[in-house]
Order: C-alpha cells, then structure tokens, then sequence
C-alpha cells in the first residue's frame, strides 16, 4: 500500500505543478497584453515625417491541417534617426515599398496610418 500513496502523492504533485506552469503562462501573457494596450493608450498620438525602412511578416502555423496566420510588421525611421517596427493589417502592409516617404501617425507601438509622397516627376 505503501507504494500506492506514493505513485499517488507523485502524480497529484505533477498535475499540480503542470495545472501551474499551464496557467501561470496563461495569465503572464494575458497581463502583459493589458499592460501593453494600457501603454499605447496612455501615449500620444504622433504624426511625423517618416520613411519605410523595411518589411517582414511572421507566419504561424499551417502544416498539416492547420490554418496559417501571417502577422505583418514595417519598420519606419525618423528624420532624427529613431526607428520604429509597428504592426499592421494586410492591406497596409502591402501598399508600402522600402525607401517610401510620408507622414506616420502612430500611437506607442500602434500603427495608425501612413501617407506617402508622392515624387515629383522630372519631365
């Protein structure tokens, strides 16, 4: 019997340490979705002359039977140097070119809207 008790002890320890670490993840991420959303709304919205540095997409999931998501992030720069990688929808993320120029409005680390220049013909 004395066996029994402690295979039993183990495994309510283990599920218990897993029930925490499962949970425990859950809950960091969660907070610090809300400490993120908090910040961005506790920030100004800017609006500033800016230029596309680069582009790139992240994408997860899709083998097997599994759907794939695809996040799209653009790295924006600053007259005075500052650089700035915010994420953005689809639509957006491709009407945009490396080396475009415009005015970026942002909000923290959330992209609001970039109007591009438009070059000036030499004809």
């Amino acid at each position: 019997m004395l066996w029994f008790d402690d295979q039993f002890l183990f495994g309510s320890v283990f599920i218990t340490i897993i029930f925490f670490i499962v949970f425990g993840s859950i809950a960091f991420i969660v907070v610090k979705g809300i400490i993120s959303w908090s910040k961005n709304n506790s920030s100004p919205i800017l609006t500033v002359p800016a230029k596309v540095v680069t582009k790139r997409t992240n994408i997860r999931g899709g083998s097997n039977n599994t759907g794939a998501s695809t996040s799209y992030y653009v790295t924006f720069e600053e007259l005075n140097g500052e650089r700035h990688e915010l994420k953005m929808n689809g639509h957006d993320y491709g009407l945009l070119v490396d080396g475009d120029f415009g005015i970026l409005t942002y909000q923290g680390t959330r992209y609001h809207s970039f109007n591009r220049h438009k070059k000036e013909s030499s004809d």
